[in-house]
């Protein structure tokens, strides 16, 4: 493109005249910026260009807003229209005439990168609607304060709008600025973490509003995929490559699974769920036919040459199983152009590598190099004779990158145009490491834990229902599951004496309760006694030389009783409190409450668990197990039922949510979640206590559709007032508390006689 000619000082002056602005700085870029101008606007832009210039300049905010409209708006106007420079001008003047001066550079610096993004004048004015709409929701607004409290979002917002715009379409940033608004209009520094894309759920909402396909759309089907083709079952663990701009990360796969994007666009006519069928069948092919090699005697250069080789004969071997896949690759593989790559002035080591994999996948690849010819020619021959090695493809790596070095393979200044292959990982499970140094540290062991880090679990991660907007909250909380620690069993056998007496008058109910007829399973691979027909009959065929049926065993089971219960325990502080006209506090009665429940389901012989749940903000839901559905109602489960305290909040939709998790794993006719609560969800970071019932009722639907009922047994005498919004008729309140360790045993045998 030729350089904008000068324009004559008799041209100049009335333009600089036009333009009411005195900073002195102006007069030494002004020329340039008018000779730019000129050739890319009319004159009627020319002269709205000026004015709004001139509008900027009498906002009172120095030469730089000034200068970046200069310098910016001439290619915005004329690529999506001249409308676009009073646009943007009389933006600025609305921004000035508010508390927001601050963001007028941002919101400039940021505007020509938009308009390329968003592409036409109508997205560009949607866009700037969206930006004064967000200021004037945020200005003024925390708690209520006089509207010279500037947004504290604005700013953080507008310097990643070009990078939100290379994720989100003009729409998926607005429902995403809407989520931020509606949260954290009232936080100041909150609303600056999720404008400025430091917090967790914004980030989470970001990918929601991502486009392409993804990953935890189709989880299901990728997983089936590497099962059924492949005979791998390898755990997912999704990443995002939205967020580091300067180093991309790259799938891999070790110990703990396979890491995956979590979105992929439509690229060359390729689907994004094909590009991750490319992704598992490449990394399928190394789990089945790599090996490993001592890395510390090879330098970057040769190991990336090896990884090149090892890629090419995997996918080679892959190519003779399952021909069709060549479509996909020879789609999703680059093809270097074969002189492009000046060796006498760039480092043109990886340009050569990925033209040797293009050669290899692609018969009519086209190149002429001799020395690439010769060594596709000795590749595909060493494989002509078996599947190879991954040492054999290191030897002939190594060989390749001696026979073609040059000069400029070390200069700083490498080619990477067309060879990085996306669908490949990063290769770290090829190498292992003798000496450790700083070039392996992403590789390094972890560091000894103690007994106690050892058994931590990570966190899981649970959406949070938002009755405001209708919609989940994704990954919003953040729950921490762990075994009970454990106490004096003999404590729980003197409460069940304590209560002797219902004891006895409970079995008597228990006993009319209990399955008492058996039914025969017989034709059993596994059993508690031999079916002599079966077995003779197996017999006389094995003796006839036929194949006997192995099904020769039977066993029982009772009819007419199949349940398997998860009794949930608020242990909120709220339990410490002594009840009037009581001498033991709500804990205590709730231990002999329990303690009771679990010897009379133990008697039925159900399958129950119990857990405990309590909550210290969204951060920190701790979720202990008390007793498991494979433990027996033995000392264990005793001791760490004696050893129950309460302490902080009752989030109780996660604790729901988490509890579900294995009430629905278990193969029972009937499953029953019954929570024992004193009062109604809330938490410490909650401002709207209709947030956590409105969850709360939420999690009760999804236990529906997931086959659970559901059933609450509250202690709060004003529990009426909150109690059927979580749970609709599925309720009991005990407003006599002393009367829980009664009434417990007695509703539980009601609900599942």
């Amino acid at each position: 493109m030729s350089l904008p000619v000068p324009l004559p000082p008799e041209v100049l002056l009335p333009y600089r005249e036009q333009l009411r602005c005195n900073f002195p700085q102006l007069d030494q870029v002004f020329p340039d910026l008018m000779a730019e101008a000129q050739t890319l606007l009319s004159a009627a832009g020319i002269r709205d260009y000026l004015d709004g210039a001139s509008l900027i300049c009498r906002i009172g905010r120095g030469f730089e807003p000034v200068l970046v409209y200069l310098e910016e708006l001439p290619h915005v106007a004329a690529t999506l229209g001249e409308q676009t420079l009073g646009l943007v001008s009389q933006t600025v003047w609305k921004m000035s005439r508010s508390p927001n001066g601050k963001a007028i550079l941002p919101f400039l610096q940021s505007i020509a990168e938009a308009s390329r993004r968003l592409g036409s004048a109508e997205l560009l004015g949607r866009y700037i609607d969206l930006i004064l709409d967000f200021m004037e929701r945020t200005t003024g607004s925390i708690h209520g304060f006089h509207t010279t409290i500037p947004s504290p979002g604005l700013p953080d917002l507008l310097e990643r709008v070009p990078f939100l715009l290379g994720q989100l379409t003009c729409q998926g940033l607005s429902n995403w600025i809407e989520y931020g608004l509606r949260h954290y209009s009232d936080h100041p520094d909150r609303q600056r973490d999720y404008f400025g894309l430091q917090s967790t759920d914004s980030r989470a909402v970001l990918q929601r509003e991502r486009h392409g396909t993804l990953f935890i759309d189709n989880e299901r089907r990728l997983d089936l995929y590497l099962r059924a083709l492949w005979r791998e079952r390898r755990p997912f663990v999704p990443y995002s490559d939205a967020f580091d701009e300067l180093r991309k990360p790259l799938p891999y796969f070790d110990a703990l699974g396979v890491r995956i994007p979590d979105c992929y666009d439509d690229r060359d006519g390729v689907a994004g769920i094909d590009r991750y069928r490319a992704l598992l069948a490449h990394v399928a092919a190394h789990l089945r036919w790599s090996g490993s090699l001592v890395a510390d005697n090879l330098s970057p250069f040769q190991r990336l040459a090896v990884e090149t080789f090892e890629d090419c004969r995997v996918e080679t071997l892959a190519l003779r199983e399952y021909p069709g896949l060549r479509r996909l690759l020879l789609a999703l593989h680059p093809r270097p152009v074969e002189d492009a790559c000046d060796p006498e002035h760039e480092s043109c080591i990886r340009h050569r590598l990925a033209m040797f994999s293009r050669a290899v996948l692609d018969p009519d690849h086209g190149y002429r190099n001799p020395d690439l010819l010769d060594f596709v020619a000795r590749f595909h021959a060493e494989l002509a004779a078996g599947p190879a090695s991954t040492q054999a493809m290191a030897g002939l790596a190594i060989t390749y990158i001696a026979r073609t070095r040059r000069g400029q393979d070390l200069s700083p200044k490498i080619w990477f145009t067309d060879t990085q292959v996306d669908y490949r990982d990063d290769n770290r499970h090829l190498w292992r490491y003798i000496e450790q140094g700083d070039e392996e540290e992403a590789f390094e062991e972890p560091k000894q834990r103690s007994a106690d880090e050892s058994a931590a679990l990570p966190p899981r991660h649970y959406p949070e229902w938002d009755y405001q907007s209708r919609t989940y909250r994704p990954d919003w909380v953040s729950l921490y599951e762990g075994l009970h620690p454990s106490g004096d069993p003999a404590r729980i056998d003197a409460l069940l004496a304590k209560h002797r007496m219902l004891a006895k008058r409970l079995k008597q109910i228990l006993d009319l309760l209990k399955p008492q007829q058996y039914v025969r399973l017989r034709y059993q691979e596994e059993g508690s006694e031999l079916d002599l027909d079966v077995a003779i009959r197996s017999l006389i065929d094995l003796r006839g030389g036929a194949t006997p049926d192995p099904r020769i065993n039977m066993s029982h089971r009772h009819d007419g009783r199949d349940i398997a219960v998860m009794l949930l325990l608020d242990l909120s502080q709220s339990l410490n409190q002594v009840p009037d006209g009581c001498t033991q506090s709500i804990l205590e009665l709730s231990q002999e409450a329990v303690a009771l429940l679990a010897w009379a389901i133990d008697h039925l012989g159900d399958e129950f668990a119990i857990a405990g749940f309590s909550s210290n903000t969204r951060h920190e839901v701790r979720y202990q197990h008390i007793k498991g559905y494979s433990e027996g109602w033995d000392e264990q489960v005793k001791a760490r039922l004696a050893a129950m305290q309460a302490g902080y909040s009752t989030r109780m939709g996660a604790a729901m949510r988490h509890a579900a998790h294995y009430l629905e794993a278990r193969q029972a006719e009937k499953k029953l979640l019954l929570i024992l609560t004193d009062g109604q969800p809330h938490d410490i970071d909650v401002q709207d206590e209709r947030l956590l019932i409105e969850d709360t009722h939420r999690a009760v639907q999804e236990l529906d559709q997931r086959g659970i009922y559901t059933y609450c047994i509250n202690l709060d005498a004003q529990a009426d007032q909150y109690v059927r919004d979580c749970f609709g008729n599925r309720f009991t309140v005990i407003d006599r508390v002393e009367r829980l360790p009664e009434r417990l045993p007695q509703l539980f045998m009601a609900l599942t006689k």
